[in-house]
């Protein structure tokens, strides 16, 4: 072969290696919270290190904290600690991204009550005041948050009476928030993820999650269907759909694949491949409910990618 043929094979090779190398920096894997003594030889060198977060953030990238978001009692709201957040930041590199579930004292419609018993409503929902409240208590770690995301439950007629109002109310809210913070929404209304979401969204430049689990439909069907209309950023959440079966199942030891899901795994990545091409950035977020193992999902998610 002459030596020019073999000169533009390596131009070629360098420029698909820095073409790969971009579309990477714009993916984002972790898992969904991060201390679990099962993951002692997957993530952590035992069962107890000295600290969690910090030998995780030397192997991901990212990861989802939940902990602040189950916040709503019947006396109040509780906020984050302060003493708790720098303590994450200590622990984590400057170029360590969280996604963080905001307070559900902000997306529960109504307060938490026992079956029978009427509703109540909830006076904070979507109070831009008590999500700033937040934003304060987390101040030391906004440079590391790649999204604050606004998960709702299923919202049936009594919690609310149409889709309508609900888009109403969000699209208020998103107006009042603070500009140029990274926002994101999850609902578990399969019927209302459409054009119309995705364009409410895109609108406030807020990213779609999409989660792979319960009854929602599939993620990469949702994308094949709605990419154009997708914004910059997208977060997938892989959660699968049987919680307390895989609790039984695993014993809480998260250390095994108990019900592997490839095919589905492979169609996702599919997606996620077209997504990164077109310049997006993408959080995947994987619960150990998913497959057994979250730090085991991932490894296949990293050779599907390779």
């Amino acid at each position: 072969m002459p030596p020019d043929v073999n000169k533009s094979y390596a131009i070629l090779a360098i420029e698909y290696s820095f073409l790969y190398l971009n579309r990477m920096r714009n993916l984002r894997i972790g898992t969904c919270s991060w201390k679990y003594p099962s993951w002692d030889g997957l993530v952590y060198s035992g069962r107890e290190p000295a600290n969690y977060l910090e030998e995780y953030a030397a192997r991901y990238s990212t990861v989802e904290v939940d902990q602040w978001f189950w916040s709503l009692g019947k006396s109040g709201a509780a906020l984050p600690k302060r003493e708790t957040v720098a303590e994450y930041d200590m622990a984590t590199p400057a170029d360590f991204r969280f996604t963080i579930k905001c307070p559900n004292a902000i997306t529960l419609t109504h307060q938490y009550g026992r079956k029978g018993e009427p509703l109540q409503a909830n006076p904070r929902f979507l109070d831009e005041e008590f999500f700033n409240s937040f934003l304060e208590s987390v101040a030391a770690l906004v440079p590391k948050i790649g999204l604050f995301i606004f998960q709702f439950e299923y919202l049936n007629r009594d919690k609310m009476a149409a889709r309508e109002a609900f888009m109403d109310q969000l699209e208020n809210f998103l107006d009042r928030l603070p500009a140029d913070l990274p926002y994101a929404v999850e609902i578990r209304n399969p019927k209302w993820i459409d054009a119309r979401w995705f364009e409410l969204l895109r609108k406030h430049a807020v990213a779609p999650v999409l989660l792979q689990g319960y009854w929602m439909d599939d993620v990469a069907k949702t994308i094949d269907t709605h990419e154009s209309r997708l914004g910059g950023t997208l977060c997938i959440r892989l959660h699968g759909e049987d919680r307390e079966g895989m609790e039984e199942r695993t014993g809480s030891d998260w250390s095994r694949i108990v019900r592997p899901k490839d095919h589905e795994l492979a169609a996702i990545m599919g997606s996620v491949h077209r997504l990164l091409a077109s310049d997006r950035k993408v959080f995947l977020n994987v619960n150990n409910h998913y497959e057994g193992s979250a730090p085991l999902t991932i490894g296949k998610l990293e050779r599907l990618l390779a």
